[in-house]
């Protein structure tokens, strides 16, 4: 079954998958959930990053076209919402970035013992592939090489993982303390990796038309993009990072294009922000609207959790937007706390803020502390906050384009 050209995902596995009574039974679930659950549902924001974490989208990265899956996926919210597309007749914004890739073998034994990749060990993401064994000789309290493979191994007390544009001429082992019970001496590895140069992706850009303004523009953003796969039996799920930003915005977009506002209110999911910032990048270089128009551009990454409340980055830059937001939450009871922040180059607001264009970057606190790991998975996100952190954007929306607010009084 599909919804346009996708296929439709429960629990990480193809509907086409399950009998037939099966399929009616989930079919009827999914039909629940896309026709009549609120926008700001917890359970839309549940059921959606379990999909996003599925094994189908394989962590929103670049092997087993992960993020090309994932990509048409959000396009085909946006049209069912009745989003315009933003660039014309397509939602996506294409563009192309080299990057180092694990699509295959992923084997690693130290002093004979097996280890599991993402759980015992983290291949580097710039490392080059290799095959072969070798002695490991110790640098220091944590660094061993292996000469002849040329060969790094680290020992850290927590795994995590990143994106590299690049090749070395080395590979580089970062390996949990607590997966070896002695010192390092010995590693028998085989790593397969792939440097695709022009690895093609996009942004996801969408729009509903404002009523009264419409060239002035309210613009939400969040990634969609995560670190993909580690050889061919690992990925890496993404559910704070940034599934949960991705639900958000999509909540965002079935409230507005059932709420057109004044202002025209605009959606861009990036790719390429795990790799550094690329698609926020290119969209701030290649403009689809005048960056002039644009009245405030939030941007929402690991929105999962919330207890401790939300942090805004750029708080102190934008004063006044900031001000806003408080009073939004105080009238509205929403958060525990809006903590303030300054300038940082630390998600994709960042592009925007640097070409004068007033931006947030929002994020929540408390909670899980999985990061960039195979651990970021949808069963423990508790995204305890959601509803109330989507009330307290849209009535931020409203205070920036002067209006009532939509929810406070109503809780």
């Amino acid at each position: 079954m599909t919804i346009g050209n996708q296929p439709v995902i429960y629990d990480g596995v193809s509907l086409s998958c399950y009998p037939l009574l099966m399929k009616r039974k989930l079919t009827l679930i999914l039909l629940l959930l896309c026709g009549t659950a609120s926008a700001q549902d917890s359970v839309f924001a549940r059921r959606m990053v379990d999909t996003l974490t599925s094994p189908y989208f394989w962590g929103r990265g670049y092997t087993k076209d992960g993020m090309g899956k994932a990509a048409d996926f959000i396009a085909a919210q946006f049209k069912s919402y009745g989003l315009q597309p933003l660039g014309g007749k397509a939602y996506l914004q294409p563009f192309t970035f080299n990057v180092n890739t694990f699509p295959g073998a992923m084997d690693v034994s130290v002093n004979s013992r097996q280890l599991v990749p993402g759980k015992d060990f983290i291949i580097g993401a710039e490392s080059r592939g290799v095959k072969g064994e070798g002695r490991l000789i110790q640098k220091d309290s944590i660094h061993f090489i292996d000469p002849k493979n040329r060969i790094l191994v680290t020992l850290h007390d927590k795994l995590t993982w990143d994106v590299d544009q690049n090749t070395a001429d080395f590979t580089s082992v970062d390996l949990l303390r607590s997966a070896v019970q002695d010192q390092p001496s010995s590693i028998d590895i085989k790593i397969e990796n792939k440097l695709v140069e022009g690895f093609k992706t996009g942004n996801i850009c969408g729009m509903v038309r404002g009523t009264a303004k419409p060239d002035s523009f309210i613009v939400m953003t969040a990634h969609y993009d995560h670190l993909g796969g580690m050889g061919n039996g690992t990925y890496f799920p993404g559910a704070n990072d940034n599934a949960s930003g991705i639900s958000q915005l999509l909540s965002l977009a079935r409230y507005y294009a059932k709420n057109p506002q004044p202002y025209s209110m605009v959606f861009i999911c990036f790719s390429g922000e795990e790799a550094g910032l690329l698609g926020s990048k290119y969209f701030s270089e290649n403009p689809l609207i005048p960056l002039s128009n644009i009245r405030f551009l939030l941007n929402m990454d690991m929105l999962g959790t919330g207890e401790e409340g939300i942090t805004a980055v750029n708080a102190t830059i934008y004063p006044r937007e900031f001000a806003m937001l408080r009073q939004a939450n105080d009238e509205g009871h929403y958060l525990v706390k809006v903590a303030s922040r300054g300038k940082a180059a630390n998600s994709d607001h960042y592009w925007f803020s640097e070409k004068g264009v007033p931006a947030f970057f929002i994020y929540t606190m408390g909670g899980i502390k999985a990061y960039h790991d195979v651990y970021d998975i949808s069963k423990t996100l508790p995204l305890n906050e959601y509803n109330h952190l989507f009330r307290l954007i849209v009535d931020f929306n409203a205070a920036l384009m002067n209006a009532k607010p939509v929810y406070a009084n109503k809780n």
